[in-house]
């Protein structure tokens, strides 16, 4: 990608705002799909108030609509030492093979190499068996049985760290097309909505195609740079199969458009995309960092929660529609009280 000379100017407090502490939604409402929708035009900043539902409106016969269909896995973990006892919490982030994989571990002063440790009475020991990136563990399980049931039984959900409220039913964390295990957190703007919606979409006559990508910690920590070229993405793995591909490919053939929902199925088709913009099956590890100056080759709208200041996620948002347009529309959020983040309000941006 070519920089052009003004966008080495970007600092990450560009995109910082001031988000009142309620705003920060920390339960998921009842009715998925009855959450707020902010409609925002990419071209004129106008903005317009809806009901997440109310997306049909803005759908047309031919349009291609874009979804992850990863999986969270019930990742945290809470255990403790197998000689003293001592409390502690991992977090999965990345499986290495079957029974290995790269985990946050806290307190991290306890999981020295060849440290065990045991989880719901023995029914699994982790063992440290080397160092990751910054400060994470080489975790190697020990069990009878199946891991994933395992994991079910004993995991939590790993909730971002903005939610402190418990979370009553784990599926509320997982979008209703979820299949594929492997994610650390949710592709949220999913989480809107439902099988009778979907369905109703695709009576309509919109194609829907499912791509996989594994949402990492890293999409949602700040960047801690002050200038945002210096950021460094984590590596998520993503999957994009020759019907999926073949679904986008019709829709640009055809003029019209391809409709991402969330900023993790827009970085699955930017990194799977020819230069030209055509798709073909693809699989394999992406750091992709979006962000204003970057010309997208397939994207042609996103449906997208509303996200932290100073993230990666705002700073792709400002890539499709403007820096100001983007800080404008969340300053209205704010005074017309949407929620924000995971559980929050939508925004789509035509």
């Amino acid at each position: 990608m070519i920089i052009r000379k003004e966008e080495r100017a970007l600092k990450t407090s560009d995109f910082n705002f001031d988000l009142p502490q309620e705003l920060i939604a920390q339960t998921p409402i009842e009715d998925r799909s009855a959450s707020r929708l902010m409609v925002l035009d990419k071209e004129t900043g106008e903005i317009e108030h809806k009901i997440f539902r109310d997306i049909k409106e803005y759908l047309k016969p031919g349009d291609c609509l874009v979804l992850n269909d990863t999986r969270v896995i019930p990742a945290r973990l809470i255990g403790e030492k197998v000689d003293t006892g001592g409390k502690i919490e991992f977090l999965l982030l990345k499986r290495n093979t079957d029974d290995t994989w790269e985990s946050l571990v806290k307190p991290g002063k306890r999981a020295k190499i060849g440290t065990k440790f045991s989880f719901g009475g023995g029914k699994l020991i982790g063992e440290v068996v080397g160092m990751a990136d910054e400060g994470a563990r080489i975790i190697k399980f020990h069990y009878d049985g199946i891991f994933e049931e395992i994991l079910d039984e004993l995991g939590n959900m790993p909730l971002p760290p903005y939610i402190t409220e418990k979370l009553e039913e784990k599926e509320r964390y997982q979008t209703v097309y979820s299949k594929h295990n492997g994610s650390a957190a949710a592709p949220t703007a999913g989480l809107h909505f439902t099988n009778e919606l979907l369905e109703e979409i695709k009576e309509m006559g919109v194609d829907i195609a499912f791509v996989t990508l594994h949402v990492g910690l890293g999409t949602f920590r700040p960047v801690k740079v002050d200038d945002v070229l210096n950021h460094e993405m984590h590596s998520e793995f993503y999957m994009v199969t020759q019907e999926a591909a073949d679904k986008i490919n019709k829709a640009k053939e055809n003029g019209n458009r391809v409709i991402c929902v969330g900023t993790t199925s827009c970085r699955t088709i930017e990194s799977a995309a020819e230069e030209d913009g055509h798709m073909t099956a693809k699989s394999g590890w992406t750091n992709i960092f979006i962000y204003p100056g970057y010309k997208f080759k397939v994207l042609d709208n996103l449906i997208t929660n509303f996200h932290l200041p100073e993230s990666t996620l705002i700073m792709l948002v400002s890539a499709l529609c403007g820096r100001e347009h983007v800080l404008n529309a969340y300053n209205e959020a704010i005074k017309e009280r949407y929620r924000f983040f995971s559980f929050g309000d939508a925004m789509f941006i035509k």
